[in-house]
Parts: structure tokens; C-alpha cells; sequence
């Protein structure tokens, strides 16, 4: 049994037709992207400064 080819992209272009991808260049992914990257630092600002404090 043979596989098909798999050929995933990280990001898709317009221009692109392929249906195998794991982001699209839109708004929507770029605002979800960027909240979670600012969860993300306030989550690791909390460890950090809750370790200098606590010792």
C-alpha cells in the first residue's frame, strides 16, 4: 500500500492553492499569534518575578 505524498507548508500564501498547511496569512491568525505570544511572556514575567521575590 502505497502513501500518498504528503508536502505540508507553515504558512499559506494567496496565491497558493494547496489545502495542506498549518497557518494562513490573514488577520485572524496573526491577532490569535500575537495573544498568545503576549500570554505566553506575561506567563514566564509571573515565574520569573515571583521567584526573585519569594527568595
Amino acid at each position: 500500500m502505497k502513501q500518498g505524498e504528503e508536502r505540508t507548508e507553515f504558512v499559506k500564501e494567496p496565491e497558493n492553492q494547496t489545502s495542506k498547511f498549518i497557518f494562513q496569512k490573514n488577520k485572524k491568525t496573526k491577532i490569535g499569534a500575537t495573544v498568545i505570544i503576549i500570554f505566553l511572556v506575561l506567563i514566564t514575567l509571573g515565574i520569573v518575578i515571583s521567584g526573585v521575590s519569594f527568595n
